[in-house]
């Protein structure tokens, strides 16, 4: 599997070279002939694996016990969620965020059921680069990284920070483990986009155009919690 110690940035910056070498009339996407590149190469990889391994997965899985492995990785998640709260000082975020932690890990069974959205503690959406964007770094240009797609220099930096901080899978030293712990959670991540991913397919007249359109409103809109933003 995949580490991002150091790789997105490393990824990053070799994009970014090409900046100079390509043009492109959106000014969010100035390297859009590398990005389509991998957009292309992501894609392959999807087709003659990712998909196959998430339609067996929630073939031969019971709908239980996917509800339980997505319940599980969603109160990891919840560890950076809560973080990154404290860093935006989103303070009664941060203690809704650290209650479902708590909640979840106890009474949950490790977050195995999630018992905290019942209470009335939603799940928030938050990470370094939502961070950095919350105290004005721009994003930069788009971005798409081999295996892990859509991002932007800045959230490729947040990737990099929440996988050395705060991404609690990433911190299993047994490396077996770690990988094994890595390919459930992208697996899973899959299986829950499959009706989703093959309507965009078949809907959308340029699926590297919808995808980073998509991607850099849906940042955007997460950075200002939902606030309309004003035409540019």
């Amino acid at each position: 599997m995949m580490n991002t110690n150091g790789k997105s940035l490393l990824l990053l910056s070799a994009a970014l070279t090409l900046a100079g070498c390509a043009s492109n009339g959106d000014p969010h996407d100035p390297i859009e002939p590398f990005n389509r590149g991998m957009h292309s190469f992501n894609e392959t990889i999807d087709r003659v694996a990712m998909k196959p391994l998430a339609q067996g997965y929630q073939a031969i899985t019971p709908s239980l016990l996917q509800s339980g492995v997505r319940n599980v990785y969603s109160n990891l998640e919840d560890v950076t969620v809560f973080a990154n709260s404290l860093l935006q000082c989103k303070l009664e975020q941060a203690s809704r965020d650290f209650l479902r932690v708590v909640f979840n890990s106890s009474f949950g069974l490790f977050g195995l059921i999630d018992i905290a959205t019942p209470m009335g503690l939603k799940k928030h959406n938050e990470d370094f680069g939502q961070t950095l964007g919350h105290w004005g770094v721009g994003s930069g240009p788009y971005v798409v990284l081999p295996f892990f797609g859509p991002s932007s220099f800045r959230d490729g930096v947040g990737l990099a920070v929440d996988s050395y901080t705060t991404d609690l899978v990433y911190q299993i030293e047994d490396i077996p483990t770690r990988n094994w712990t890595l390919g459930v959670r992208t697996v899973s991540r899959r299986a829950d986009l499959l009706e989703a991913r093959e309507a965009i397919r078949e809907a959308a007249l340029d699926d590297y155009e919808f995808t980073r359109d998509f991607y850099l409103a849906r940042r955007e809109a997460l950075i200002e919690d939902g606030r309309p933003q004003p035409d540019e």
